[in-house]
């Protein structure tokens, strides 16, 4: 998919546009479409059929909340398009809203945040293929923020293993989640096979499938404002 993959980029900012073209471009992708305001983007894909569709949550007219109404339009007029948000604060109800549409294929990202090359292109690719990537700020706050009742299966987890499982969403490997938590790489392992179980997840299943099984039940959860267990997260 790295060489074929079709891309097109909404933002208003046509120095922004370019920049994140330039450097896909140089990634082997190809850029089929720049817009600048919802109706051009909404345009570009219906015209290009992209693999994925790069979308600054704040567009014209307003500069509010356009973006996010566009992508929700896009997923559900074309489901097999990709979506990577990227935003300048979190904006948990346009986190919410969108993954509660589905999941797969999308990611949420801060602006000020994207500032590893090779991790962002690794980011749209990965979204590109049907992953998730979320940032963790837009993580942390969709766990804290929770409301509703769809929290059972989650509430069966330790602290430690919402954190690994949070760290899953994120994308990261298992040696990424260990160096991020300070723990050893076969500690995360262990919470892992421990998790899988208690999310009803039949261990007949590849492990990549459950894996991604996982953090779908997880990202379902919190984007419906579901309470997880947050307290004494340092066990």
């Amino acid at each position: 998919m790295t060489s074929e993959l079709r891309v097109v980029i909404a933002d208003d900012s046509a120095l922004l546009r370019s920049g994140v073209a330039h450097l896909l471009t140089d990634e082997g992708m190809t850029i089929v479409a720049e817009a600048g305001d919802p109706d051009a983007l909404l345009d570009a894909v219906a015209t290009h059929r992209p693999d994925l569709a790069i979308i600054d949550v704040r567009l014209p007219p307003s500069y509010t909340s356009e973006g996010i109404h566009a992508a929700l339009e896009l997923r559900r007029r074309y489901p097999q398009v990709a979506l990577l948000v990227l935003s300048q604060y979190v904006e948990e109800q346009s986190a919410s809203e969108l993954l509660a549409s589905s999941p797969r294929g999308v990611g949420y990202l801060l602006k000020d945040r994207v500032t590893d090359v090779e991790e962002f292109v690794e980011t749209v690719r990965r979204v590109a293929g049907g992953g998730t990537a979320l940032d963790p700020e837009v993580v942390a706050q969709l766990v804290v923020a929770g409301r509703s009742p769809g929290r059972k299966r989650l509430d069966r987890l330790s602290p430690r293993e919402i954190d690994v499982l949070a760290l899953m969403a994120e994308g990261l490997s298992n040696g990424a989640i260990a160096r991020r938590l300070y723990i050893t790489e076969r500690a995360v392992e262990k919470h892992i096979r421990s998790l899988f179980p208690k999310l009803d997840l039949p261990p007949g299943e590849q492990e990549h499938h459950r894996r991604v099984l996982a953090v779908l039940h997880y990202l379902e959860a919190t984007a419906g404002g579901s309470t997880v267990k947050t307290e004494d997260r340092a066990q």
